[in-house]
């Protein structure tokens, strides 16, 4: 089955990670995450690392280690932990990302344009406390 969206495990696997560290008082380890969201220890451990880097998290290791945010959660957009994992979502004219359209105007109109840009808006408007009550 094709999917015209698609999220990559690991944004996925950031995104909801945020926001269980969010919901988390005094932190949350590897093991936690990686139970409630059903990924790989491993892969989660890796993605907190890169955020971690990026200075999204505070990490504590040791049998009472975890992660914490380093920000309020008022302060941290869904479009900024994206883009930590998958890069700079670029918002083009061309799906193809062709120089030269061997057509007057283009067979998918702006509908690729618009997708992007909607979902940009969405990442971008959206909060990691907007998530943390009814989640």
């Amino acid at each position: 089955m094709s999917k015209i969206f698609s999220l990559s495990e690991a944004g996925s696997i950031a995104i909801h990670s945020m926001v269980l560290i969010a919901k988390a008082e005094n932190g949350i380890n590897v093991l936690k995450i990686s139970e409630r969201t059903g990924s790989s220890r491993h892969h989660v451990a890796k993605v907190l690392q890169r955020l971690a880097k990026d200075d999204f998290l505070y990490s504590n290791r040791g049998p009472h280690g975890g992660f914490k945010l380093k920000k309020p959660p008022e302060q941290i957009s869904l479009l900024e932990i994206y883009e930590a994992i998958e890069g700079k979502i670029v918002v083009s004219e061309c799906p193809m990302e062709s120089p030269i359209c061997p057509f007057d105007k283009c067979i998918f109109g702006n509908i690729i344009t618009e997708m992007t840009q909607k979902f940009k808006d969405f990442l971008d408007d959206s909060k990691l406390v907007d998530f943390l009550h009814g989640y």
